[in-house]
């Protein structure tokens, strides 16, 4: 995966749109295929929502196309919200159980002084997860970040996606 992030310590980021006409910019950004794996649609549908208005998609190193993690945790929010993407048939299923482990966008984090709330768009479901501060800011999660949800009875926990699970290893 091609992650543009800098390495800043981890800041409070609460997803808010961006004002109208503003360019919605954070640190991780994603190549199409990665982009729509986390989404659970295909590269094409991503491009066509991208031609139609609904992302930019920006135009990295060389030849490479990505698209921004604040942008495209915005559009998982609204799709998951109009039932898009439970109508394309939602996220692609892991070689994992599907039911234990939801790979992701994260949405939003709110920090306070011990805890932080962490939301995760996987696919058509939203996941929140309240777990610890320093937690939170060890794993650097933020707003654009790949991230899963992992379940246990009613305990969800967050991990930080590893570049390869994206795709599969594919480029």
């Amino acid at each position: 995966m091609t992650q543009n992030r800098d390495r800043t310590p981890a800041r409070a980021a609460d997803a808010a749109p961006p004002a109208e006409g503003a360019p919605a910019s954070g640190p991780f950004r994603y190549r199409v295929s990665e982009a729509a794996a986390l989404i659970g649609v295909s590269d094409d549908t991503l491009r066509r929502w991208a031609d139609a208005g609904r992302l930019d998609l920006v135009r990295g190193e060389g030849r490479l196309i990505q698209v921004d993690g604040v942008q495209l945790a915005h559009l998982a929010t609204e799709l998951a919200a109009d039932g898009t993407l439970a109508a394309s048939g939602g996220a692609r299923r892991p070689a994992a159980s599907a039911r234990n482990r939801m790979p992701g966008i994260v949405t939003r984090v709110v920090r306070d002084g011990v805890m932080a709330q962490v939301e995760i768009q996987a696919g058509p479901f939203r996941m929140v997860s309240l777990i610890s501060r320093e937690a939170a800011d060890e794993l650097g999660l933020e707003v654009g970040a790949p991230a899963a949800a992992t379940v246990k009875a009613t305990n969800v926990g967050v991990e930080l996606l590893a570049p390869e699970t994206l795709t599969g290893g594919r480029s």
